[in-house]
């Protein structure tokens, strides 16, 4: 009788699974199906083929798949490899506090390319993945101009504090302040355009709402001090490098393929005002897929007539950790933080580390999402494509989140305990 095992059933989303298979016959051909479907209802489905060994076990950990939606040795290929039945649609988590995402696990005799009700799992498994963890408090945040959600790690504290922030997408996103403070730190998801009563469209960046959601954090008596961190990507880091610059609140930024360069509306603090680099719609490409490529659109930062929009790296007082994908095909995310490493070495600042990974896309996200490698963006009338290999932006997520959580720590933690 086969058997489907998956430990642990219940885990942040983060955690890895083990997942194997039994009583299976010698050299069986196998097929392992996953699939979830999102809180708007979107199915996301991937498969793998194996073929068992002599005792008649399939381990993930262990046996390569041979075809499907991915091949080789990865234990959780198929959760990175899921697929939305919809073209562009992205996996996104929007109740992080009260519902897990469920991932269904199915064993199908032979190879099974079915996903009729008449292809029915000769085992089935199911499991939590969960963007909270235990005893993680969040807040709800309306003060001042301020809104946003606040993720509190159980316990009296204080906590390392970090502001989050996303891209284009706007509204509020919160699955990656939930999953940190499952971790150990207190994060404030941040919005700043599309949510509540803040403005329908991002017209600029006023940096002091970024400055007072910051002395927000820091007054909390939950919160470590004396500064906080930012985790930022695409437009977010954009504006996190641009607090690192000018928010002496700012210690810590990890920016996730942003620019070196205030792009498309200026950027406003107290009597400063930064004009943007405007992009050339004319030099957009469109992908065989449908989706757009708007790498190649941006203005270049180191052309005499955009030096004044650069984003002066080498007042940051704080350290900048960029991570870049090199198949990010929404910005040349990987030169403007090269800039930004050689600006920070032209004034003897040894602040920055760059992060480059191969193959990686644009949207790199916590370990074991799926790459979502183009998808519909709020309030544009095609859908972005954002690049990266599935396996090489699968390994991309799991050391970049190590390494941002190494580098919070760092600088959050370790280096206050050094006043």
């Amino acid at each position: 009788m086969p058997r489907l095992t998956a430990t642990p059933p219940k885990a942040l989303a983060d955690e890895p699974v083990h997942i194997r298979a039994s009583g299976l016959r010698p050299s069986q051909m196998v097929t392992l199906k996953a699939w979830l479907k999102d809180e708007k209802g979107t199915l996301f489905r991937s498969r793998a083929f194996f073929r068992a060994n002599e005792a008649g076990d399939v381990d993930l950990e262990r046996d390569p798949a041979l075809g499907g939606d991915y091949t080789g040795v990865h234990p959780m290929g198929l959760f990175w490899s899921l697929k939305p039945e919809r073209a562009f649609r992205r996996l996104l988590k929007q109740d992080v506090m009260s519902s897990p995402f469920w991932v269904t696990l199915d064993l199908h005799d032979s190879v099974c390319f079915l996903d009729s009700a008449a292809a029915q799992p000769r085992a089935r498994r199911m499991v939590q993945r969960w963007f909270s963890g235990p005893g993680v408090q969040r807040e709800q945040i309306r003060e001042g101009r301020v809104r946003g959600a606040l993720f509190l790690p159980p316990g009296c504290g204080p906590f390392p504090g970090v502001i989050d922030l996303f891209g284009g997408i706007g509204g509020l996103v919160e699955f990656r302040a939930s999953l940190l403070a499952a971790r150990g730190f207190a994060v404030l998801a941040l919005a700043y355009f599309a949510y509540e009563d803040l403005p329908d469209a991002l017209l600029e960046v006023d940096l002091e709402y970024f400055e007072e959601a910051a002395d927000l954090l820091l007054a909390h008596p939950k919160i470590l001090g004396p500064g906080i961190g930012v985790i930022s990507v695409s437009k977010g880091a954009e504006i996190g490098l641009a607090m690192a610059c000018y928010l002496k609140q700012v210690v810590a930024t990890v920016c996730i393929n942003g620019s070196n360069a205030i792009f498309d509306v200026p950027l406003r603090y107290r009597d400063l005002i930064v004009t943007p680099i405007h992009s050339a719609q004319e030099c957009i490409q469109v992908h065989i897929s449908g989706a757009v490529r708007l790498r190649h659109f941006k203005g270049d930062p180191q052309d005499e007539m955009h030096r004044q929009s650069v984003l002066p790296v080498e007042k940051a007082q704080g350290c900048i950790l960029f991570v870049v994908g090199e198949r990010d095909e929404c910005l040349s995310s990987r030169a403007y933080a090269k800039q930004a490493m050689e600006q920070l070495q032209r004034h003897g600042k040894s602040s920055g580390k760059l992060l480059a990974y191969p193959g990686a896309g644009h949207l790199i996200e916590p370990p074991y999402s799926p790459l979502c490698f183009a998808s519909w963006n709020p309030g544009l009338s095609w859908p972005l494509l954002w690049g990266g290999d599935p396996v090489a932006h699968a390994t991309a997520q799991e050391h970049s989140w190590r390494e941002i959580r190494k580098f919070f720590r760092q600088h959050l933690i370790c280096s206050r305990s050094k006043l």
